[in-house]
């Protein structure tokens, strides 16, 4: 997909509904152009999408702030007892007023990093070790739809690799073949620090290119510090 094409239909939908630039789900109804043809090869939020192409950031999607829409999404899981798919999140928001629409949380990166995202609020707050449990429970093994069935997920990796003082991380299929392909390119041979096993490894390797995107050099390469190398290697498994 041309990103050209993308901020022209921005463009063309705004000029036709008075200068307001669509939300992502208006865009993708009215183009056919799905969020994966633009996540995360060129923009990580919609929002960027719309500034790129001239316009600000929907009013919707700034208007809350990261915790308010954790919290948000978390009473939604204690309502319901497990992690919500979109469809409950778009039922939500049309239910209640004051939920925020399901494109306002693709701002954390996907659902894989929306539950680190979760997780991680989870951890330096009080009260939240009903959640915690729940996405521990949830990462194990199979995962539990909300019919109670169980479901088969064909997961990926988010690798972390060290060649010399610099770090990639970069998501593959098959740790140990992407670890001898970089062997053979590089003079340094890299070496694999830490692993994440998610069924959404698009989601993860975009939630920490954009966290440690200020020491990002060279494609996927990073100078990292030993606290940043620590934060990575707490996640084990993403589902």
């Amino acid at each position: 997909m041309d990103k050209r094409r993308i901020l022209e239909g921005i463009k063309r939908l705004a000029t036709a509904n008075g200068g307001e630039p669509p939300g992502m789900t208006r865009f993708e109804r009215e183009t056919g152009i799905r969020k994966r043809e633009w996540y995360p090869t060129y923009w990580l939020r919609w929002g960027d999408a719309l500034q790129e192409a001239g316009f600000s950031p929907n009013k919707l999607q700034t208007a809350f702030g990261n915790d308010f829409l954790l919290e948000k999404y978390i009473g939604l899981i204690r309502e319901i007892g497990h992690l919500p798919v979109d469809g409950e999140l778009e039922l939500k928001s049309k239910r209640d007023p004051s939920f925020p629409n399901r494109s306002t949380f693709s701002r954390f990166g996907g659902k894989a990093g929306l539950v680190v995202a979760v997780q991680q609020y989870c951890d330096v707050h009080d009260g939240y070790d009903d959640v915690l449990a729940l996405c521990r429970e949830l990462s194990r093994g199979s995962h539990v739809n909300p019919k109670g069935e169980a479901q088969k997920l064909t997961t990926g990796f988010v690798y972390l690799m060290k060649s010399a003082r610099h770090f990639k991380i970069d998501r593959t299929k098959s740790l140990g073949r992407r670890e001898w392909e970089l062997g053979i390119k590089i003079p340094v041979p890299p070496r694999t620090v830490h692993s994440i096993e998610t069924d959404d490894p698009i989601g993860v390797e975009a939630y920490w290119h954009q966290r440690f995107s200020d020491k990002r050099g060279e494609g996927e390469w990073f100078e990292l510090s030993a606290d940043d190398v620590e934060a990575f290697k707490r996640w084990k498994r993403i589902v």
